[in-house]
């Protein structure tokens, strides 16, 4: 569930509550500067605070829905530092992307609700448009060894397929396999609140 402000702005509560733990671990494993390419943005309330607290870096959002193109466009309008660029369309299933290179891509809760084929071209396109070091951060819940890692997972997974027989929470297996196969080094793995976790590959 999300609000909507005054400004046209979506607020996600989850948003305000992970953008603390997630930016701990961004400033562990993301270069010092560079182009940062977001990946399904939301509603832009992470893209702001990252921007904000990573000033040498070149927050870049995208997102493929009107709606949150709108309210991300609206949050770096009020509140957005040099340093958060516009925000552009990108379905990561159309070809070819609008951003050709970045020295970084970051997903949060993306792959859990979008059916299989958009989690690989995700996967995919990160390979295209980072060079060798470049980092991809995917946040969200995940199984590990096949198992949840909360009750709470397993019925979300459970809310998830009612919804949309096509979702689901992904392995961290299943993750490592698909960077593996688009030229990913080996899984960095931290724990989060709540159940979720950070996964970090580097293209090789």
């Amino acid at each position: 569930m999300s609000d909507v402000d005054e400004s046209g702005r979506l607020v996600f509560g989850p948003a305000e509550r992970n953008r603390g733990p997630i930016l701990e671990v961004l400033r562990q494993v993301l270069p010092d500067d560079g182009l940062v390419l977001e990946v399904a943005s939301g509603s832009g309330q992470h893209a702001v605070h990252f921007a904000r607290a990573l000033p040498r870096i070149i927050w870049q959002p995208s997102d493929r829905e009107d709606e949150r193109l709108s309210s991300i466009e609206a949050w770096r309008t009020t509140e957005g530092t040099d340093n958060l660029w516009p925000p552009l369309r990108l379905d990561v299933t159309e070809l070819p992307w609008p951003v050709e290179q970045a020295d970084a891509v970051v997903n949060i809760n993306m792959l859990h609700i979008t059916p299989r084929e958009v989690g690989l071209a995700l996967f995919a396109g990160a390979g295209r448009v980072l060079d060798t070091g470049g980092v991809l951060c995917l946040y969200g819940p995940y199984r590990v060894g096949g198992v949840h890692t909360a009750p709470s997972n397993a019925e979300f997974e459970d809310r998830l397929r009612a919804m949309d027989r096509r979702y689901g929470i992904w392995d961290v297996t299943e993750a490592a396999e698909a960077a593996s196969a688009e030229g990913f080094g080996e899984l960095e793995r931290f724990e989060m609140p709540a159940n979720n976790q950070m996964l970090v590959f580097r293209r090789i």
